[in-house]
């Protein structure tokens, strides 16, 4: 039989030879957010066993879609689950046994854009996320006239725009890499 004191060179070694085997893999891939609706996008909306309420809505511009009982649902910054149980609450009175799905068809507001000097400027899909290096990569890298270490990101919050400075020389050297942040909807990456 075993003792807890004949297990203590076993331990021990365990842990010298194998000293990540009790880490979290930093292979894993970093968890993300449940996507968010923008305005643009097209969802696919269906009641079950209920033909006439099967359609797909696109989310205007004001955030919201129209579905038939239900009215208007403000579908901007909320997640598909979070639309589905607004649906369910307001589709209830009116059906028993309820059972709605909704998901995304086509995610085409979730966009950001980059300006200045790059190589092709424009609007880019960011399906699902990017960050600012691989926005940078999608409009074709800078070009020799672009200020590396003076670009920033032109963000809308609630308290108003802010602009997040970037500078490509420290990240493109592994260092300050908090600043290469994930891009949200309708950000524009200035390039000067």
């Amino acid at each position: 039989m075993t003792t807890p004191r004949s297990l203590a060179p076993l331990l021990a070694l365990l842990l010298i030879c194998a000293p990540g085997a009790f880490a979290q893999s930093s292979d894993q891939p970093p968890i993300l957010d449940d996507y968010q609706i923008n305005a643009g996008d097209v969802l696919s909306i269906s009641v079950w066993k209920e033909e006439g309420l099967q359609s797909e809505v696109l989310v205007r511009p004001d955030g919201k879609f129209s579905f038939p009982l239900a009215g208007d649902i403000q579908a901007r910054g909320r997640s598909i689950e979070e639309i589905r149980l607004k649906l369910t609450e307001r589709l209830k009175q009116y059906i028993p046994d309820l059972v709605v799905s909704v998901s995304v068809l086509a995610i085409n507001g979730n966009k950001v854009f980059v300006i200045g000097q790059v190589n092709r400027p424009g609007e880019i899909i960011a399906n699902p996320q990017i960050d600012v290096m691989q926005a940078l990569s999608i409009a074709g890298g800078t070009t020799p006239f672009a200020e590396l270490n003076d670009i920033s990101i032109l963000r809308r919050t609630a308290a108003g725009p802010i602009s997040i400075p970037f500078r490509y020389g420290d990240v493109e050297k592994g260092k300050r890499l908090e600043q290469n942040i994930m891009l949200k909807a309708g950000d524009v990456v200035v390039v000067p």
